[in-house]
């Protein structure tokens, strides 16, 4: 199979990101644990390395699905000191406007929690699926690079950054600490990412939490969920894939529903992240399709000035 390289511009977006960041970082005393560094860094030039090696030897399904994992590595590396930078700089605390929102939907949190509290396998199931977000996308990488479905994989990449990149920028002006729930008050409800990361992002607004280890970057943003939307697109694109275009959908929407109870977020953190998902979708897919275009108007004139010439 030919590996069309008119791809989207991910490097563009992933440049665009670490200048963001970049800005939004300085003045802010952040500064980057120089030994917890030295893995993700090596991590990263492995991915290189065997990128260019899958390209000089001519094995597309290599140099494809490096590539991925190497954009998808730097872009979590990068969203995640962004999202950093914008709780240190936020306003105050949106929660009470989500929670409201919630309510008026008709959301009842504590009665949710008090249920699953009663059934600890739903908890080992929604728990697991919620967990695997990484899971997924590595699955997701491999099938598709595996299969040589390369126009898609870089499709579902750039959908996956840019659903990444907005759910962090809109982050910044409404931050939130989380649909916090003690899971003291339970006998088997796990605690929520929300309730374990609630020390770090005081420390971020207060100017006590400015040492990032990057072997331990935690996503913190609230709204809109990122772990609804990246599931839906990694379904997307394995969508002509058989057998995961079954297991996937099942297991991004096992995700999604967990996600408020394991991730500690709003119901329309969920929602909003749902909406955003298509959104990727269709401007990663107008991207990709923008070269091709070019390439078709470009054909057509030549075409015309032959005919008419």
């Amino acid at each position: 199979m030919i590996d069309d390289r008119r791809d989207p511009p991910i490097w563009w977006l992933i440049a665009g990101m670490a200048g963001t960041c970049l800005m939004a970082c300085s003045g802010l005393g952040f500064h980057v644990d120089p030994v917890r560094a030295l893995p993700p860094a090596a991590g990263l030039a492995m991915l290189a390395l065997a990128m260019g090696f899958g390209i000089s030897r001519g094995r597309p399904r290599l140099a494809a699905g490096a590539e991925a994992f190497l954009q998808m590595t730097l872009f979590t590396i990068i969203g995640v000191v962004l999202a950093y930078a914008l709780a240190a700089r936020g306003g105050p605390l949106w929660d009470d406007n989500l929670a409201a929102a919630d309510r008026a939907l008709g959301f009842d949190w504590p009665a949710v929690f008090a249920a699953l509290d009663e059934s600890p396998p739903s908890l080992w199931i929604g728990g697991i699926a919620y967990h695997s977000l990484t899971v997924q996308m590595i699955v997701a990488i491999v099938v598709l690079s595996g299969t040589g479905r390369f126009a898609t994989l870089r499709t579902a990449v750039m959908a996956a950054i840019l659903g990444g990149f907005a759910t962090i920028l809109i982050s910044g002006p409404t931050p939130a600490m989380g649909n916090v729930f003690d899971p003291a008050g339970y006998r088997h409800l796990w605690p929520s990412v929300a309730w374990m990361e609630r020390a770090m992002i005081a420390g971020l607004r207060d100017g006590t939490f400015r040492t990032l280890d990057l072997t331990q970057l935690m996503g913190i943003v609230t709204f809109p969920s990122y772990h609804a939307t990246l599931p839906i697109i990694l379904a997307w694109a394995q969508r002509d894939v058989r057998g995961w275009r079954i297991v996937a959908p099942v297991w991004a929407g096992v995700t999604i529903v967990a996600t408020p109870v394991f991730g500690g977020h709003y119901g329309v953190d969920v929602l909003a992240g749902i909406a955003l998902a298509p959104l990727s979708i269709l401007a990663a897919t107008w991207l990709a399709r923008g070269p091709r275009r070019e390439t078709e108007r470009a054909v057509l004139a030549r075409v015309v000035t032959e005919v008419t010439g």
